[in-house]
Formats: C-alpha cells, sequence, structure tokens
C-alpha cells in the first residue's frame, strides 16, 4: 500500500470529515438525500455527494475515506432492500432493524416526491453549490461552537450509545457485533495520531459497558442465597473496574504535552526561591548530592536559598550544613511528620516560591530554568510539578531483571496520567521535584496534614480556591527506588490509605471549587488505590463454582466466550494504544496482584476511621545482603497460589465427571484460574530478593573525561557508567594501559567553562576499561562531581526516549514466562528435600535443581 510522506496510508490522509466545516456540510448532504433522493444507483447517489464534497474522488474505491463509508451506509440504510431473513427470527435485533430500514425507505420515497414538487417551485434554493456556501459560512458563527449546540450534541450521543448498550442480541447477532467492531478497530489502530486513539476509546467503553448491562440485567442468579451473594460479589468488582477504566479514559484522554515557557531575558525581575530538602532519619550520603545539586541550579545566587529540614535533629547533619553554607532548619515539636516540618520551615523563610525535593532526589542545574516561566506568565498558577525519576532499581526491575525492557511501575503515572490531568487543570503535588508558590500554599493553611498523602491533599486544597497547577513532562531530578519489596508495600500501603482518607475526608465529587474534570481526574486517582477488594475477588472468583459448584456468572461458556472475550481484548487493545510506551499490557495487573493483600485493611479501616493512620518514612540507601525469599511478604501469595492449585483439581475431577454440558463452563474457569496462577507466580518471583550490596548506584552514560597518569600523561576517553563513588571508563580504541591495581590516578571533567580534577584509584583495568574508585575527595570536588554528572541539563533526556510495545503480546508473553519459571522453581525447591533421600531419583532431581539460578545477579560496588 502506498504511504503518503507523513507516514499514513493514502487513505488515511483523506480523513477530513473531522474539520469543523464538513460536518455541517455531510448534514447537509444527508438532508438532500431524505428531501430529493436519487435513483437507485450508486452513481446518481455519487453525482449528488460530488456537489458537497469536490475533493473526495467518488469513481474510483477509497476504502478509507469516511465520506464515502458513510454515504454508502445511508445509501444501503435507504435504497437497497433488508438482508434476508431466517424463518423462526421475528423477535431477534436484525429482524427489527430490517422492519426500521423498510420504514425508512417508505418515508424517504415520499419525501422524494415531495422534494421533487419543491425543487420545481424553489430551482434556487436547492443548488448544492448554494448551500455548501451558506453552511461553511454559518458553521463559523458562534452557534455552531455554542454550549447548548454541544449539549444537544452529546445528548444525542448518549441516547445512541444508552440504545446500542440496552438492545438485546442473540448469540448469532452478538457475534456479529464484535466481528465487524473488531475488523473496524484493527483498521483505525493502523492510523497514527490521537484522534483514532479516541476511536479505539469509544470502541472500548461501547463494548465494555455493554458486557456490563449484559452481566447485571442477564447473568444474576438468584435461586439460592450462596449463588446470588457470589454472583453480587463478583459483580461489584467488575462494576469497579468498568468504573476505573472509564475514569482512566477521561483522565488520560489527550496528553497536554505543555511546553516549557521562557523566563524574561533580564534575571533582576526572576523571584527568589527557597529550596526546601526534608530529612529523617537518611544517611548523609544520600542527602549530599541533592544538596550539592541544589546550591548548583542556575539561579541568581541572592535569590537561591538552600535549606535542609532536619526532623531528626542529628549532629552530622548539621555539621555538614555549616560546611556547605546552606540552611539547617529544626523544630522542637515534631508533629505531622514530613508536612509538619515543611509548614514550620515556610514559618521561618520569606521567599516567594518553594522548590521541594526529597533528600534522594537529585536535581538538575536547569530545573528553575525550566519549571519558573510559568509562574511569571500566570498568577494564579500555584504548582509546578515534573516527574519523578529513578535511577536505581525498583523490586520489580530488580528481582525480575526487566531493567530497561519493561516500564517501571511510577512511569505510567509521570509519562501519560499526570500529563493527561494538565489538560483538566488537575495535575497535582507528588511531594518532591516540584515548585510552589508561597501565597497559594499559605492560602490553603500550608501543607495539609488531615491525611499521610499531605502532597495530593495540598494540591486538591489549592484547586478548590481557583488556582491553577502545570505539569512539564521534562526529567528534571532522579532519586532513589526503594530496595526491597517490603519497603515497597509499606510505601504505597501509605499512599493507598491517604487516598482513602481524602475520599472519605474531602471528597473532589462534593465540595465547591472544583470543575467537573477535576473532579473525575481526582476521583480515579482515589479510586485507583482501592483496588485490593477487587483484585482478592478476580484472584478467587473461579473457586466458587469449581470447589462449591456456585454459578458467580449464570450464563452458557458460549455467552462468557461472546461477552468476556471482547470486553477484556477491546480494553487491552485501547489502554495499549494509549499507555504502551509507558506500561505494559497486563503488567497493572501484576502490580495489583503483588500490592492487594496489603492495601485491603488499610483502606478500609481509612473508609471507616479517616482519623486513623500514620506517616511512616520510606527507607532508601539501603542494601541487601544476601539472596533470600521475604517469607513474610509471600504467605498470601503462598495461600492464593494453593486455592487456585486445588481449583486445578477440583475443575479436572468436575471436567471428567460432571455433566457434559457443564464441560464448556468448567474450562472457562480453568483458563480464568491458570491466569491468576500465573500472576501468582510473578508475584512470588518478586519476593525473592536479590543481592544488592551497591552503595552507590550506577548511571550509565557517556561522558568526556581525560585520565590523568602518575607519570604526566594525559589520555582522553569517555565513561561508561559513575556514581558518586566511582566511575568506569573506557580508553580510546587500540589503547591499552597496564596499571598497578590501586595506583593512584585523577580524573579531569569540565562543567560550565571550568575543568575539576578528581582524585581517584584504580579498581580494575582489563582490555581498555578501567574501573575507578574517588579518593580523598573534599567537599568542593564531591560538589564538582555532582555538578558534571547529576546535575547536568541533560542527564536523565535518554529517559524521555521510549518504545511502543507494539502489541499486547509481549506483555501475555511477560506473564506467562516470568510466571511460569517462578512456580517451576517453588515446585523444584518443594519437591528436592523429600526425593533427596531416594537413591533412585536423587540423580534426576539433583539435575533439575541445577536449573535453577543460585546467584543470578550480584550487585557489587568498587568500594
Amino acid at each position: 500500500m502506498k504511504r503518503s510522506a507523513a507516514g499514513w496510508p493514502e487513505w488515511g490522509v483523506r480523513l477530513r470529515l473531522l474539520h469543523p466545516t464538513d460536518a455541517p456540510r455531510f448534514a447537509l448532504l444527508l438532508l438532500s438525500l431524505f428531501i430529493v433522493m436519487p435513483s437507485r444507483g450508486w452513481a446518481a447517489w455519487s453525482d449528488r455527494a460530488r456537489q458537497y464534497f469536490p475533493q473526495v474522488d467518488f469513481s474510483r474505491p477509497r476504502p478509507g475515506d469516511p465520506v464515502r463509508i458513510l454515504l454508502q451506509l445511508a445509501w444501503l440504510s435507504l435504497v437497497k432492500p433488508p438482508f434476508a431473513r431466517r424463518a423462526g427470527r421475528t423477535g431477534s435485533w436484525p429482524y427489527w432493524l430490517g422492519l426500521c430500514r423498510r420504514a425508512l425507505a417508505a418515508a424517504a420515497g415520499w419525501c422524494r416526491r415531495v422534494g421533487f414538487w419543491l425543487e420545481a417551485r424553489f430551482p434556487q434554493a436547492f443548488d448544492p453549490v448554494r448551500l455548501r456556501v451558506s453552511v461553511e459560512g454559518v458553521a463559523e458563527h458562534a452557534w455552531w461552537r455554542s454550549a447548548a449546540v454541544r449539549a444537544a450534541c452529546y445528548l444525542a450521543a448518549a441516547l445512541l450509545g444508552a440504545l446500542l448498550v440496552t438492545t438485546p442480541f442473540d448469540e448469532y447477532s452478538q457475534a456479529v457485533f464484535t466481528v465487524v467492531l473488531l475488523l473496524l478497530a484493527l483498521w483505525v489502530k493502523r492510523i497514527p495520531g490521537p484522534v483514532p486513539t479516541l476511536i479505539l476509546m469509544v470502541f472500548s467503553i461501547a463494548v465494555s459497558t455493554r458486557y456490563i448491562w449484559w452481566r447485571a440485567t442477564s447473568t444474576i442468579n438468584d435461586d439460592s442465597w450462596p449463588n446470588l451473594i457470589a454472583g453480587l460479589i463478583l459483580l461489584s468488582a467488575e462494576l469497579y473496574a468498568w468504573l476505573v477504566l472509564l475514569l482512566g479514559f477521561f483522565q488520560s484522554s489527550w496528553m497536554l504535552e505543555r511546553e516549557v515557557v521562557p523566563l524574561p531575558a533580564d534575571a533582576a525581575l526572576w523571584p527568589s526561591v527557597d529550596v526546601f530538602i526534608p530529612i529523617y532519619n537518611e544517611p548523609l550520603r544520600v542527602l549530599k548530592p541533592t544538596v550539592f545539586a541544589a546550591m548548583s541550579m542556575d539561579w541568581p545566587p541572592g535569590k537561591l536559598r538552600v535549606h535542609i529540614l532536619d526532623d531528626g535533629t542529628r549532629d552530622e547533619i548539621r555539621e555538614f550544613a555549616k560546611q556547605a553554607g546552606v540552611g539547617y532548619i529544626v523544630r522542637r515539636e515534631h508533629k505531622h511528620a514530613k508536612a509538619g516540618n515543611i509548614n514550620h520551615a515556610l514559618g521561618v523563610t520569606d521567599a516567594s516560591f518553594v522548590a521541594i525535593f526529597d533528600c534522594d532526589h537529585i536535581p538538575t542545574r536547569s530545573f528553575l530554568h525550566n519549571t519558573m516561566g510559568g509562574f511569571l506568565k500566570d498568577d494564579k498558577l500555584a504548582l509546578v510539578q515534573t516527574p519523578h525519576h529513578f535511577f536505581s532499581d525498583d523490586p520489580f526491575e530488580r528481582n525480575l531483571d526487566t531493567r530497561g525492557e519493561v516500564p517501571n511501575e511510577g512511569e505510567l503515572f509521570y509519562g501519560r496520567v499526570q500529563d493527561g490531568n494538565d489538560l483538566w487543570n488537575a495535575s497535582f503535588f507528588c511531594g518532591s521535584c516540584a515548585v510552589l508558590r508561597r501565597e497559594a500554599l499559605l492560602s490553603v493553611g500550608g501543607i495539609a496534614v488531615e491525611t499521610v498523602t499531605e502532597d495530593a491533599h495540598t494540591s486538591l486544597k489549592m484547586h478548590r480556591r481557583g488556582y491553577r497547577s502545570a505539569y512539564i513532562n521534562m526529567v528534571q531530578a532522579a532519586g532513589l527506588a526503594t530496595e526491597s519489596l517490603s519497603a515497597h508495600v509499606g510505601q504505597r500501603i501509605r499512599w493507598a490509605r491517604g487516598m482513602a482518607q481524602i475520599f472519605r475526608s474531602d471528597n473532589p465529587m462534593l465540595g465547591r471549587g472544583l470543575t467537573l474534570g477535576q473532579r473525575f481526574c481526582y476521583l480515579n486517582a482515589m479510586m485507583h488505590f482501592l483496588y485490593g477488594i477487587p483484585r482478592l475477588v478476580f484472584l478467587t472468583a473461579p473457586l466458587a463454582f469449581l470447589l462449591f459448584h456456585a454459578y458467580t456468572i449464570y450464563a452458557p461458556a458460549l455467552g462468557l466466550v461472546l461477552y468476556v472475550v471482547p470486553h477484556m481484548v477491546f480494553s487491552v487493545m485501547s489502554n495499549s494504544r494509549m499507555h504502551g510506551e509507558f506500561r505494559r499490557s497486563f503488567w497493572g495487573e501484576v502490580y495489583e496482584t503483588v500490592l492487594a493483600w496489603y492495601i485491603t485493611l488499610p483502606t478500609t479501616v481509612a473508609l471507616l476511621f479517616p482519623g486513623l493512620g500514620k506517616f511512616n518514612v520510606t527507607a532508601k540507601g539501603g542494601v541487601v545482603e544476601e539472596d533470600h525469599v521475604d517469607w513474610s511478604i509471600t504467605k498470601p501469595y503462598l495461600v492464593l497460589l494453593a486455592l487456585n492449585l486445588l481449583g486445578v483439581g477440583f475443575g479436572v475431577y468436575r471436567a471428567w465427571t460432571g455433566p457434559a454440558d457443564e464441560v464448556g463452563t468448567v474450562v472457562v474457569n480453568l483458563c480464568w484460574v491458570a491466569y491468576n496462577t500465573l500472576l501468582l507466580g510473578v508475584a512470588l518471583a518478586v519476593a525473592r530478593e536479590l543481592r544488592q550490596v551497591r552503595v552507590s548506584h550506577r548511571v550509565q552514560s557517556r561522558l568526556p573525561v581525560s585520565l590523568h597518569l602518575p607519570d604526566g600523561k594525559v589520555y582522553p576517553c569517555h565513561t561508561l557508567d559513575y556514581s558518586e563513588g566511582g566511575m568506569a571508563l573506557a580508553l580510546p580504541e587500540g589503547l591499552h594501559l597496564r596499571l598497578k591495581q590501586n595506583a593512584e590516578l585523577t580524573v579531569s571533567m569540565r562543567c560550565g567553562g571550568r575543568s575539576h580534577a578528581l582524585p581517584c584509584r584504580l579498581v580494575f583495568s582489563k582490555d581498555g576499561r578501567l574501573s575507578v574508585r574517588f579518593v580523598g575527595l573534599s567537599l568542593e570536588d564531591e560538589m564538582a562531581l555532582v555538578q558534571c554528572t547529576f546535575g547536568r541539563p541533560d542527564a536523565w533526556q535518554r529517559t524521555a526516549e521510549r518504545e511502543h510495545e507494539g502489541t499486547p503480546l509481549g506483555g501475555a508473553w511477560d506473564i506467562w514466562r516470568m510466571g511460569g519459571r517462578s512456580l517451576w522453581q517453588l515446585l523444584l525447591q518443594a519437591a528436592l528435600p523429600f526425593t533427596v533421600r531416594s537413591g533412585r531419583w536423587m540423580g534426576f532431581w539433583s539435575w533439575l535443581g541445577s536449573l535453577l539460578p543460585r546467584q543470578p545477579h550480584i550487585y557489587r560496588d568498587s568500594k
């Protein structure tokens, strides 16, 4: 197929129906077809359409042209006879469609007779060229864009959607409907751009809403209380998932992609900024790079003030602040954790704006340059948020070895969701890597202290007062991810509890001050963390039938396939199209499976008693000494896995001994259990903590440096990776140096027109690759190292280069591969102790045991 210069298929370039003046023109064409209907031939219809759309070539087959498609639909509906009916199907949907088509054809015939008479009496009034010019002129008037006209269109679309969702289909009609819609979706999926994405969303909403309507009206089994209760529980979980799907589509339907607002050329007009770096019990080595990078930000020195907010009141932090020349703020009463710490600092500082960084988030020099311009343009702008990026592996990336292959858990939120929130003026504060206007912050009483997610709650309060927020989707700071799954779970528990507290105490759907878009965006953020109970329901729902023979979905297996499969296929397809760059398909269910058990109780308690719960600090900068399985974390996964495996056994028994008409239902439930088992296998794999003894995490980057040898020779080279503790260097091709271990060397790097010499020692040298460890760095040397590496404006530019997953099958293969491998390893580990005593099986099990990786990944540091 030919492609245009823009990369679109040739038929895709002709999508001009979306132009504002084309819609009324096509409506006028349909009206003229009703009033003066042409003859039954397609040529006569195309001649009439050509008068309104001269740019469309109706003589050649253009299957991708929307004008031609809509015209053909009108021709088929009004002129061609309805398709043949089968006997005995008078009550089906196609039969009524045929009756409607006959009625429309009869009405069109009468309109045609009246139209001939009108055209003969008033020929100028029916001139297509004059009508087209008139309609194009009217389309430019304000009424076409008025709220009333849009509301009428939305109402008409809602009525048509309700008709589509609620019309009962038999199995044949449902299959035809699904196949036709799927073919259209696959065709639309090939067209690039945001508009086809919106079309896929509409398809998914239609199919999923139709599924929910079918579930609520046709599949509830009320012949006994156990069946009714089990069915209602599953339906409630599905209603939650459907609501989150709709809110997610609304929230992320269009990415704003806000541009950076430039600052005035006169630096005297730039405002003063206080930089707050709160710390509680984190190590000093974690704090140092953040302070050095904050001090080095490109801003007038007299207008930039860096403050360490030490809530741990430690002498080493006080001494470091004195040596570095930054502010040191402590308080007597340590109430409300991080929120109280920041509020106390607000009372003893006075800059117009406040930049907040967690103690492990290292900003680049360009941070303020890229975030402060909007504040000078908009007096009501209260917040500018930037993404959170982590240069260390989180537990999923480290334990599953997916770094660089699978986007981490936070990339969807910071890559797509926050950009979607920005369209609705609903991007919210995330606790770090942001700038806030002091006036707006003080107008709501400072950082919110009523909940443990003080950041999002503060944004909600400012939005209620009419302030605006902005999101700059440009990584301008980087920090450390949680080192262990237990720490990761603890952090998410706090987030889930806090969002549930806000939902209970300051519900965004209630009260004044928020637009409808803001209410939906905040509601989705809070509803997201209520997935604990629904996810547990999905993990155990098929067991109701397999173990207890309870029909949670009272429908034949064919009905399940015709309704459930399209619902899943369209939702996965549309989400893959929207989020494929930021999250692989099916990985959201992996994250939910890992956390569901642990957030269920905190969110439930928070909904009932929103005042309970306290802020917990997420540990950063730790190590994992040895490979081990965190058995305390895996207990819920093992219990759920055992139940699902028991369901498999009962399912095989029912398929073998049960009635023949239940075999299809058993197979469907077994497939469901198999998928749940794979998800639990991945959860167990995440809980297998791999050894990580690296204190300073390496960042892969190619930077030019100069290597100074003890004899005075200098060689140009470049970095392979770097950290606060050392570097890996690559010499020019063909150059090999024979150096002794621990040889005294010097590495020089340039930054801002200056060269900085950093003393180091050789740790490793082979084939032109050198590993060095920094020694004896002064405070100025450490600051220079941070400026030349972590603080570079383009330090995290590579993080914006993401590839789309292409097809959801890749995510499905991940679940199959990782879950299956984890279950296989668990089986071998469980079987080895019981069979090693037998000489007959000892060799076989020893061979199987050799397949298990003993130490698959060991993270070492040069220190």
